[in-house]
């Protein structure tokens, strides 16, 4: 039985366990994934890919903390992007420089002061007729157009560039296949008896979303408790050629749809959409959430024509610490148990923020680790959209 120690384990290859595995490697850890699918295979790759500064909790005129919290990730990710951040992300694909937040009318007196307020100054501004992105430049929209200080990025590119640095750090196994020793609350070490090899983790860091349910029942760990929330989502593939980033947004203090716009490999579009038109189609079947979503196209972008298009659903659950009333969490969480870290971003955009709440509850060893046994395992592969595999 060969035997490998390690400062840290991270379980679950979405974004937030490779950006934790690329500043621990930065901070001289002896780091290690393991990922049991393909990288980004959970809610990553069914994420928008929107780098959210906050504006969309706002839309009630409050200042919440959720706001608060987020405020500052889209010019962090900014700095990462342009190669000059804590991590260098300038492979990544930037599938628009703004997101964009439309109403039908005119935004009420209350919210366009809000919007004017130094909180929101460099985060929020009214978008001239002549510089509106195409599909607003039609004469039939008459409503008002902000510009949102928010990146939008192609999600498989994001995964490929955190990956690429790390590559000799990334494993595939699945910790349910594993023997565990656990002795006074702590994780000892994972036998893996088919590689004949056995993992001996200082600290271990449990980033798999959802998968956390089953894998707190196998390392005996009682809290935190978990919560999803459900969302349908839906997909429209078309060739129209508009890149559309955008929050719609009524009276209420969530958006009605929000539409970002991804490449496929076959040179079409997809539309995809999320905001109230997913939260509200949960119950829906398939058939009822296509016919609710093209009605609600019809109504907010009455000029485009997606007589043509394809429509695809599917549903996912957002994984979060519980909360009362199932209300989504202001920031990101990280909770220690034993040598275990229980954490979940809650946001794709705060993935920095909790690899800031997790290093400093590492411990760095002064030697360094042969990890030349673990490539016993094989690596996994890059997670595909939906739209390529359900169109």
């Amino acid at each position: 039985m060969k035997t490998v120690k390690i400062d840290l384990l991270i379980v679950g290859g979405g974004i937030a366990g490779l950006w934790l595995l690329n500043r621990a490697i930065k901070d001289g850890l002896n780091a290690v994934l393991l990922e049991k699918d393909t990288l980004g295979g959970g809610q990553t790759i069914r994420s928008q890919g929107i780098i959210h500064g906050g504006t969309k909790y706002a839309l009630n005129g409050v200042l919440t903390q959720a706001s608060n919290t987020i405020k500052e990730m889209p010019q962090r990710w900014r700095n990462c992007l342009q190669g000059q951040g804590e991590l260098d992300l300038s492979d990544v694909e930037i599938l628009s420089d703004a997101h964009f937040m439309w109403s039908k009318g005119s935004l009420g007196s209350k919210m366009t002061t809000f919007f004017a307020t130094k909180a929101f100054r460099g985060r929020v501004e009214e978008v001239a007729k002549k510089d509106r992105p195409a599909v607003f430049k039609d004469k039939a929209f008459k409503g008002s157009l902000y510009r949102l200080s928010e990146l939008v990025l192609n999600v498989p590119t994001l995964i490929d560039a955190l990956r690429k640095p790390v590559e000799d750090n990334i494993f595939k196994a699945d910790l349910l296949e594993a023997e565990t020793e656990i002795s006074d609350g702590r994780i000892k070490s994972l036998v893996f008896p088919e590689q004949n090899l056995s993992i001996e983790p200082k600290q271990v860091v449990i980033t798999s979303g959802e998968g956390f349910e089953t894998l707190a029942e196998k390392l005996e760990i009682s809290q935190p408790e978990m919560q999803r929330r459900p969302l349908h989502m839906v997909m429209v593939k078309h060739d129209l050629k508009l890149p559309t980033f955008a929050h719609c947004i009524g009276t209420g203090s969530k958006p009605v749809a929000t539409i970002t716009t991804h490449p496929c490999d076959d040179g079409k579009q997809v539309w995809y959409l999320g905001g109230d038109v997913a939260e509200t189609g949960v119950d829906r079947s398939r058939e009822e959430q296509i016919r609710f979503a093209r009605q609600a196209i019809s109504k907010l972008l009455p000029w485009v024509d997606l007589d043509n298009a394809q429509w695809q659903t599917f549903h996912v659950d957002r994984a979060e610490p519980m909360q009362s009333s199932l209300v989504r969490p202001d920031s990101a969480f990280a909770q220690q148990v034993g040598n275990c870290i229980v954490a979940w971003p809650t946001k794709l955009a705060l993935s920095p923020d909790l690899s800031d709440q997790v290093l400093p509850l590492c411990q760095r060893s002064e030697s360094t680790t042969d990890l030349s046994v673990l490539n016993a395992f094989p690596k996994p592969e890059t997670a595909k959209p939906l739209w390529e595999t359900m169109f």
